[in-house]
C-alpha cells in the first residue's frame, strides 16, 4: 500500500465538498486518515482539511488524485507544473489538464499562479512571453504551445467551497415551481441596480419567448435604463421582435389579442425582407423606420451584442453570425468581465453561455421549465440559480420594481 498527504480549504462543512471528497476516496477502492480537520465557526471562516490516502499504489493514488482536484484537494507536495508541446495546430498533448469553469491555479517553478481567462472544457496554456497561464480552446491551440499536463500541479477552487453568504442564493440552486417569484425579482432587482451604480457589467441571454410572452418591452425598458450592458442571443429573439414592431405579432399571433393574425403565419419572413431592404437592424433604426422594441433600445443603447445562428434559421438576419466559431468568440468577449448573467427562456444559448462563464458570475436562469435550469447546471454552471417563471411576467414585475427604486 502507498499513501500521499493531501490539502483542501474552503467551505467544505456547509458546503458538502468534504463528504465528496470521503465518498469519492472509498469510490475508488481506497481509504484515508484524516490528520487535521479546522473547522470555520462563522459563515465569513474557511475550513481546512489535511488527509492521509491510502492506496494500491502510486498509479492507483494519481488516479484518485485527478478525481479529488474538481473538488479542491491539492497535495501537499505539489511537483511543478509538467509542460508539454503541441505537435501540431489544434492537437494537445494526451495528458492534458482539463478545466472546470471553477477558479484554477497552477504550482509552477516555486509559485501558484492563477489561470487566465477560467473557463471549463479547455487546455491550460503557459505564455513565457507573459509568464502566466490561460485557458484556451482545444481549437485554439498552435504547434509547440507549452500545454499543462496531469493534475498534480494543478488546484481548483470549487464555487460551493468559496462562495460567502451575501445574500445572492435568494432560493439555493434547487429548482422548483413551489417558490414565490416575488423573493427572485427583489433580489435580482437589487443586484442590477448595484451592479449598475458601480459600474459594473450585466449581461442577457434573450430567447424568442421573450416575445412571445409579452416580455420584450419590458426587457427594452430595463436596457434603456442602463441596467443591461451586454445582449446574447439567437435569430429568433431579434426576428420577432421585429415582426412585433412592424406587424404587431409574434409567431403570427397578435401580441395584445392573443388571436392569430390573418396571413400571419409569413410576417416574421415579411420582417427579414423588410430589413434586407435597408440592409441592416441598425440602417432601419437609423432610417427611421425601426423606431421602438428590443432590439431598438439594443442598437440605440450601442451595447455590445451577438445574435448565433442555427440550422432551423429563416433569412437569417443580416446581422446574424453564421459561423459557429466566429459566434463562440463573439459570446466569449461579450461576457468577459461580467458580474451577472440573466438568462432568459433559451436553454441552448444558455448552456452555450454557462460553459463560457466562470463559476464566480452570479447567474440566473429563468424559465417555465424547471428542466432547463437542471441541465444548466448538469452541464457545470452549478451556480446558476433558476426561477421557474413564465418570463414574461417576471420581466414586467421586474421593470417595475426597478421603477419602484426602492431597495
Amino acid at each position: 500500500m502507498k499513501t500521499r498527504i493531501f490539502k483542501a480549504e474552503g467551505h467544505l462543512i456547509d458546503s458538502a465538498i468534504l463528504s465528496g471528497i470521503l465518498n469519492s476516496i472509498l469510490a475508488e477502492g481506497a481509504d484515508y486518515r484524516i490528520i487535521s480537520l479546522n473547522v470555520g465557526k462563522r459563515p465569513a471562516e474557511i475550513s481546512s482539511l489535511e488527509i492521509e490516502i491510502i492506496g494500491k499504489g502510486e498509479e492507483h493514488l494519481k488516479a484518485i488524485g485527478d478525481k479529488l482536484t474538481p473538488l479542491g484537494v491539492y497535495e501537499q507536495a505539489v511537483p511543478s507544473a509538467v509542460l508539454e508541446p503541441a505537435d501540431m495546430d489544434r492537437h494537445a498533448p494526451e495528458s492534458f489538464y482539463s478545466t472546470t469553469n471553477h477558479r484554477t491555479e497552477v504550482y509552477y517553478e516555486g509559485s501558484w499562479y492563477e489561470v487566465c481567462s477560467q473557463r471549463m472544457d479547455a487546455a491550460v496554456v503557459f505564455e513565457p512571453e507573459h509568464k502566466r497561464f490561460i485557458c484556451r480552446k482545444l481549437r485554439d491551440i498552435k504547434k509547440n504551445d507549452l500545454v499543462v499536463c496531469g493534475s498534480d500541479s494543478v488546484r481548483v477552487f470549487p464555487f460551493a467551497a468559496e462562495k460567502k453568504k451575501d445574500g445572492f442564493s435568494f432560493m439555493s440552486n434547487e429548482v422548483s415551481s413551489e417558490r414565490s417569484d416575488n423573493i427572485a425579482i427583489e433580489r435580482t432587482a437589487f443586484e442590477l441596480e448595484e451592479i449598475r451604480n458601480r459600474g459594473g457589467r450585466t449581461v442577457v441571454v434573450c430567447g424568442p419567448v421573450v416575445i412571445h410572452t409579452g416580455g420584450a418591452e419590458a426587457l427594452a425598458e430595463i436596457i434603456r435604463n442602463g441596467y443591461i450592458h451586454g445582449f446574447l442571443g439567437g435569430n429568433a429573439a431579434a426576428v420577432h421582435d421585429l415582426e412585433s414592431q412592424f406587424f404587431g405579432t409574434s409567431l403570427g399571433v397578435d401580441v395584445k389579442t392573443g388571436k392569430v393574425a390573418e396571413h400571419g403565419h409569413n410576417h416574421h419572413m415579411r420582417a427579414i425582407n423588410k430589413i434586407y431592404g435597408y440592409g441592416s437592424i441598425a440602417a432601419a433604426v437609423e432610417a427611421g423606420e425601426l423606431k421602438e422594441g428590443l432590439m431598438y433600445e439594443v442598437i440605440r443603447s450601442g451595447i455590445p451584442y451577438c445574435l448565433a445562428g442555427s440550422i432551423r434559421d429563416d433569412g437569417p438576419l443580416p446581422e446574424t453570425v453564421n459561423d459557429m466559431i466566429e459566434a463562440q468568440r463573439q459570446y466569449a468577449e461579450i461576457i468577459s468581465d461580467a458580474d451577472m448573467i440573466l438568462m432568459l427562456s433559451t436553454m441552448l444559448h444558455s448552456i452555450g453561455t454557462g460553459n463560457m462563464t466562470p463559476s464566480w458570475v452570479k447567474t440566473i436562469c429563468v424559465d417555465i421549465n424547471p428542466a432547463v435550469v437542471t441541465k444548466l447546471s448538469d452541464r457545470g454552471s452549478s451556480q446558476a440559480v433558476g426561477v421557474v417563471s413564465d418570463v414574461g411576467l417576471f420581466l414586467r414585475a421586474l421593470r417595475d420594481r426597478l421603477q419602484a427604486n426602492v431597495f
